[in-house]
This record gives structure tokens, C-alpha cells and sequence, in this order.
């Protein structure tokens, strides 16, 4: 029923219920906000293995790759982003179907729950190794908690590592936006960048004293194996720029797709400055003995209290900041897996119960995975030298040169062509050089 008031002498008839008024419309991403989060996402556990790779290529081929590899990451992305803006795709498994059909949008999920699942398992395994130490193979090394309060129920690494997971790490992964993550990837990166300071400290005072290791410009050739060797190298680069995954999620946050380019190159300029950073300062401390986990190194017993002081601080940093590229990873792992699993339900972000249970499902998953295997290092670089490359050349060159929307020129075609064949290579050569020696070393 309607009631007519006068207005101006009419009768103009005014509904009974106001009109509800529209919530407003979120507000987009900022670019520094981007920057935070592609740059967090891109350092992970991949600095870690920089130093490694110095001692294997020597220190100009080594940062001759980084920058390669920065360089060809940020031409993968400019052709994700424009075929995405001619496309109807908001996903990168959408960009994969629009050019090879479900093959190619399955075979980008399996990639992202391959990659983004191991670095998450891996991150629980470094985490825990901080805080509780590790005595599996070899010598005993205690964690930061125990050699502060001595071995105590409450710092084993089971429970030590579900106590973070619970209090740090499962408040940021039921965030459903990733601008709102900005802020702990802004203190993640700053934790990334105190890391590398205080090993440019410790490297610096060593230089000093005259204990520094003098660093190999090239790389040591002995005999045909030896050259082959330093192709086992080059993956743990193209790993450590790994973010394809969250190009998507991040990019259609921000008003314009210029403002992607933007943050991309701005984020792959302060990593690539990261880590050479820490690739030299790393090999000038350590130098041949430097492992593939630089971690391990700190965990060393120091002949001053400021020394020890130094190491707890560079583990702890470290093990914080994993803590807060976890959410990031977990956003799009957790993407992909509602994407294949449920591919007609609505958003995930919409569906609490959805949400929830993909969430906690890998969180239990990977937590338990980090508690039962050991090691799993040989597993993450296999995988990763197949899945990573595929994620950040391979698929991006191969949508290139299919060009279903006919925008690639032929610039764009040699670029890609000549980034296929080289990841093609390059991953072969990779993953037979690590069969094979994983066969000689079980023989």
C-alpha cells in the first residue's frame, strides 16, 4: 500500500521503505601496496640458495644470470598482463584455457600446487629448524628457543611450529584480499632487507679482520661434469623469481594493468639488488663451506657474545619473514585448488565454508608434512626446476606464441621463442645433472 503526500501542490506518490543505499565499492589497491606483495612473494626460501649458486657459477656469472633471469621474468609478465587485458581471463589457469584449452588450464594448477604446496611445506621445515634445531643427520644443532631455555617440553618443534602456525600465520592466510596483506609484506620485506644488512655486517667485519674468503670471480672447471654442474644452478635463480602465480590476484586489485608493469619492475630491481646482496656478503663470510641453506651456517658457535647475538638475529629475522610469505603463497595455492576441484561454484571469497575448509585443509596438510619428512630438499629443487620454470617461462612464452588474439608482434615471437627453448634446455640439463648424481650418491 502507497501513501500520496503533496509535493508542490501534486500528489506524488513515495513508497512506504526507503530505497537501501548500495554499499561502496572497495577501493583499489595502491602500487606501493603491490610492490610490498609481489616483492615478498618473489623472496622466500630461494635466498637462502643464492651464496650456493656463487660458489657454483663463480660471482660475474652469478649475477650475470640474476640479472638475466629478472630480465626474462619481466617480459613473461608483460605478456601475462596483455593477453589477460585482451582476454576475458581474470586467472592465470584462465589465460592457459583461452589458449590450449583444459589441458593447458589443469596443467597451470598443477604447477601452482606443486610449487606453492613444497615452498610451504619447506618454510614449516626452515621455521621449525630455527626455533627447535634439528639432530636427524650429522651433528646436533639446537634451535634459538632451546639454546635460550634449554630443551623444555614446549620448544620441541612439533609444538613450537603448530603454536606459530596458530598465533602467526592462520590470522593472515583468513584474509581474503591480498591488499590487505600489504602491511605484513611490507614489515617482510623490511625483515628480507635486516638480513641481508646484518650479513653485510658480519661480512664487512670479517673483511676487516682479514677473515674474509676470497671470492672466485668464475667458475671452477675440472672436467665436463663440472661445466655441466652449473646448469643445477641456474633453476635455484628461476625459483627464486617464481611469483607468475600471484600475478593475477594481485594485478586485477589496481585500477590500471600499467600500474602491474610498474610495481613488477620495481619489485624485480629490489630483489635482484636482495639478493646479489646477499650472494656476496653470504660467499665473502662462508665462502666453499657456504650450504645450500645458508641458515645452517649461522648456527655455528661464535667467539663473542655480539657474534652470537648476530646469528640468533640473522635466523630470527629470517624465520619471521617466512612467516609472513606464507599468506601469500597459501592466497593463490588455495585459489588454484577451488579452481580445480570446484570450478562452477562462485568465488571462493564469497563461500565462508569453502573457504574455510580449503584453508584449514592446508594448513593441517602441510604442517603434518613438515612434522613427518625429514628433508625434502632434494624434492623441492627437482620439482621446482620443472614446475617453477613452467610457471614463470614455458607457459607464459608458450601463450605468446600461440597468439590466439593475434597481438604478438614479431619481436614478441623471437623473444619467446628464444625464452622456451632456453628454459626447455636449461631444465633438461638441470634435471638429468640431478638424477644423476642422485643415482651415483645412492650407489
Amino acid at each position: 500500500m502507497k501513501s500520496a503526500t503533496p509535493n508542490d501542490g501534486g500528489g506524488a506518490v513515495v513508497p512506504l521503505l526507503p530505497k537501501m543505499k548500495s554499499p561502496p565499492p572497495e577501493r583499489p589497491a595502491s602500487v606501493v601496496g603491490a610492490v610490498f606483495n609481489v616483492s615478498t612473494t618473489i623472496v622466500g626460501a630461494g635466498i637462502m640458495s643464492i651464496p650456493a649458486t656463487i660458489k657454483v657459477l663463480g660471482v660475474i656469472p652469478a649475477l650475470v644470470s640474476i640479472a638475466m633471469v629478472a630480465i626474462l621474468v619481466d617480459v613473461s609478465v608483460e605478456f601475462m598482463m596483455r593477453f589477460t587485458n585482451f582476454g576475458e581471463s581474470s586467472t592465470y589457469a584462465g589465460l592457459m584455457y583461452e589458449s590450449f584449452g583444459r589441458f593447458g588450464s589443469v596443467a597451470v594448477q598443477i604447477c601452482v600446487l606443486i610449487t606453492n604446496l613444497g615452498c610451504l611445506i619447506i618454510y614449516q621445515i626452515i621455521i621449525g629448524d630455527v626455533l627447535s634445531g634439528t639432530h636427524l643427520q650429522g651433528p646436533v644443532h639446537l634451535g634459538i628457543l632451546q639454546e635460550w631455555f634449554g630443551i623444555q617440553w614446549w620448544n620441541t618443534r612439533a609444538f613450537a611450529l603448530f603454536c606459530m602456525l596458530i598465533f602467526v600465520m592462520l590470522p593472515l592466510v583468513l584474509i581474503r584480499r591480498l591488499e590487505s596483506l600489504r602491511f605484513s609484506s611490507a614489515v617482510s620485506v623490511l625483515l628480507a632487507v635486516v638480513f641481508v644488512g646484518i650479513c653485510s655486517v658480519m661480512a664487512i667485519s670479517a673483511l676487516l679482520e682479514g677473515k674474509a674468503k676470497s671470492p672466485r670471480l668464475m667458475p671452477q672447471l675440472d672436467d665436463q661434469a663440472s661445466f655441466f654442474n652449473l646448469f643445477t644452478a641456474v633453476p635455484v635463480i628461476v625459483t627464486a623469481f617464481t611469483f607468475h602465480f600471484n600475478v593475477h590476484p594481485i594485478g586485477t586489485e589496481l585500477e590500471k594493468p600499467s600500474d602491474m608493469a610498474t610495481a613488477v619492475r620495481i619489485s624485480l630491481l629490489v630483489c635482484a639488488v636482495i639478493y646479489s646482496s646477499i650472494g656476496i656478503f653470504g660467499y665473502l663470510l662462508f665462502g666453499d663451506s657456504v650450504m645450500s641453506d645458508i641458515l645452517v651456517n649461522f648456527d655455528q658457535n661464535s667467539d663473542s657474545s655480539v657474534g652470537s647475538l648476530l646469528n640468533d638475529m640473522v635466523r630470527l629475522s629470517y624465520a619471521l619473514h617466512l612467516m609472513l610469505v606464507f599468506p601469500l603463497l597459501n592466497f593463490s595455492l588455495r585459489a588454484n585448488l577451488d579452481e580445480l576441484i570446484f570450478p562452477k561454484k562462485p568465488p571462493l571469497a564469497a563461500d565462508t565454508k569453502r573457504f574455510l575448509c580449503i584453508t584449514f585443509t592446508i594448513l593441517i596438510f602441510s604442517y603434518l608434512a613438515a612434522i613427518a619428512i625429514p628433508n625434502i630438499w632434494y624434492f623441492f629443487q627437482f620439482m621446482g626446476s620443472t614446475s617453477a620454470v613452467c610457471l614463470a617461462f614455458i607457459f607464459p612464452g608458450a601463450i605468446a606464441l600461440r597468439d590466439v588474439h593475434g597481438i604478438s608482434g614479431t619481436k614478441d615471437k623471437i623473444v619467446a621463442a628464444i625464452m622456451l627453448v632456453l628454459a626447455i634446455i636449461t631444465s633438461a640439463i638441470a634435471i638429468s645433472i640431478n638424477i644423476c648424481n642422485f643415482v651415483g650418491n645412492k650407489s
